[in-house]
């Protein structure tokens, strides 16, 4: 009877630059989002500026008083 073939515990072996390649991979699509976003911010409007607005506003009618008082003063 044959004994069964003994497995490696850690599995089927890699490729030994798949993990470095992976690593670069994902540090230059770092380095390009950083880029990405420095570039937006760059572009963007800067803050702090003046804006003047000028309207001319016309004066609205007043209602009519709903009670009128009448003031008397004597000196004496």
């Amino acid at each position: 009877m044959n004994a069964p073939a003994r497995r490696n515990p850690r599995g089927r072996r890699r490729h030994p630059l798949l993990r470095p390649a992976l690593l670069a991979l994902g540090l230059l699509a770092l380095l390009l989002l950083g880029i990405a976003i420095g570039r937006a911010l760059e572009d963007g409007p800067n803050p702090g500026g003046t804006q003047t607005n000028v309207r001319t506003l016309t004066p609205q009618p007043l209602p009519p008083a709903a009670r009128t008082v009448t003031v008397t003063v004597t000196m004496g």
